[in-house]
């Protein structure tokens, strides 16, 4: 269910200003993204498993958050990075 070091720098990577930058919007956005992708899997499987669920609720709203602060501070990026993740809205 959780992302290994080996993804979570590769989207450090890809999204950060550089390969130590984990702690930007940005870059929180996308790997909560991975996660949430890889919970959705999970409960594909697992239809009665609540707490993940619940905390796959909760990830969601941390992630939109962190995307309407994004909003807020620069239009564009927002719109660049739904664009690469591929999220709605």
């Amino acid at each position: 269910m959780s992302i290994t070091k080996e993804k979570t720098a590769e989207l450090v990577n890809k999204y950060g200003l550089n390969e130590k930058d984990s702690g930007s919007a940005a870059v929180q956005v996308a790997i909560l993204s991975e996660r949430i992708s890889n919970l959705t899997e999970h409960l594909k499987i697992h239809k009665k498993d609540f707490g993940s669920r619940r905390g796959l609720l909760m990830m969601v709203g941390q992630r939109r958050h962190l995307l309407d602060y994004i909003k807020s501070r620069e239009e564009n990026d927002y719109k660049e990075l739904i664009s690469k993740l591929g999220l709605r809205r």
